[in-house]
């Protein structure tokens, strides 16, 4: 008994020198401070606050961007949701893709086909607007981006069909969709433009696609990309043209100085789809830099640096068309826009559009 007593009174008294021991040791070590260091980023900074033009080697982010912006609107899914009639999928047959690895008419399109052709109208559009037209974006993943189509442009050559790959919508597109496309939408786009802009249809900045992707809308991008072509029409006393597939997009236009000049509407679908036509006149009253929300341009963004860079060599070639055919079938295809507008190539300007100006997402 007094061996086990005597064994635990070690134990305890080796326990609590231990303890003591340990908590000396803490006492006397020196403090640790952890810095974090800030880490640097590959993504250059101007990106975030400045407007900057876009090539052929920002196609595919570019054209993912605008993907997501236009993805739920009203005027891209005209194009993709199509249903061809029980004849038409009779004649053609209800294969899933031919030897290209294009959709065949008759087939029932599955979500993820959807989004693929989407994706593909919209980078044909970014492609065709890189070779003939002026890109320009904003934010650190191209988070906003627009296209335009400067005075005396068109995207009506073989050589940017043939570039961009836009050949390929012909045949992407089922035979409801390249109805609603070439015979419906080509058409109207074009002519309605000319009636509105008469003798100035060649000489305006045309807003063919303005969007910005959902994670990124409320941060003032869509603001910065129209001013700084706004900046530039004004200096050359020209107007600027778009379609807004929204009546939100109309007044958001409205604070720029756009006016709503008709309405036109696509009727193939089970609902008309609208398109506001809109123009700006050159220094028409709108928001100024300093009153739009949260959209002033960033001090310091030389605008005219900009486009001396990107559209100067725009303006010293002309495209001239000709009829351009398809096998049997003449093609045109439009220019594509995400806040506005509509298509792909314009045939001789008769602008077939993929996207539709003025429509999304600020």
């Amino acid at each position: 008994m007094e061996t086990v007593t005597t064994s635990n009174s070690s134990i305890v008294t080796s326990d609590s020198t231990t303890i003591s021991n340990t908590a000396a040791t803490s006492s006397s070590a020196p403090a640790v401070t952890v810095v974090e260091l800030k880490r640097y980023s590959l993504v250059p900074p101007k990106w975030q606050e400045f407007v900057r033009a876009a090539g052929m080697s920002e196609c595919r982010e570019v054209s993912l961007s605008l993907a997501h912006a236009f993805a739920a609107d009203d005027y891209a899914q005209y194009l993709v949701n199509t249903e061809d009639s029980e004849d038409e999928k009779t004649a053609v047959g209800s294969g899933g893709g031919d030897s290209r690895g294009v959709m065949s008419s008759g087939t029932i399109m599955t979500p993820e086909a959807k989004w693929k052709l989407h994706v593909d109208i919209m980078t044909y559009a970014v492609a065709m607007h890189c070779l003939n037209g002026l890109v320009t974006t904003i934010g650190p993943e191209y988070d906003s981006v627009a296209l335009w189509l400067p005075p005396g442009h068109d995207l009506d050559s073989w050589w940017v069909l043939f570039r961009s790959g836009a050949w390929r919508l012909y045949y992407q597109l089922s035979i409801e969709g390249r109805k609603r496309y070439f015979d419906e939408v080509v058409p109207l786009l074009h002519d309605t433009k000319a009636q509105v802009l008469g003798e100035r249809d060649h000489d305006a900045w045309y807003l063919v696609y303005l969007g910005t992707k959902p994670s990124s809308q409320g941060r003032g991008y869509a603001g910065k990309l129209l001013k700084d072509v706004m900046q530039r029409a004004d200096a050359e006393n020209r107007p600027m043209y778009l379609e807004s597939s929204s009546l939100a997009n109309n007044s958001y236009y409205q604070k720029f100085g756009f006016e709503t000049k008709r309405d036109i509407f696509l009727k193939r679908g089970r609902d008309p789809v609208r398109l506001s036509i809109m123009v700006r006149e050159p220094n028409a009253s709108g928001m100024t830099p300093s009153s739009t929300r949260k959209d002033p341009v960033a001090e310091g963004s030389n605008v005219g640096t900009l486009f001396a860079a990107a559209a100067a060599p725009l303006t010293t070639t002309t495209t001239t068309t000709s009829n351009t055919l398809l096998g049997s079938t003449r093609a045109k295809f439009p220019t594509v826009g995400s806040h506005h507008h509509h298509g792909l190539l314009a045939h001789g300007h008769y602008h077939v559009g993929l996207g539709v100006g003025g429509k999304k997402l600020m």
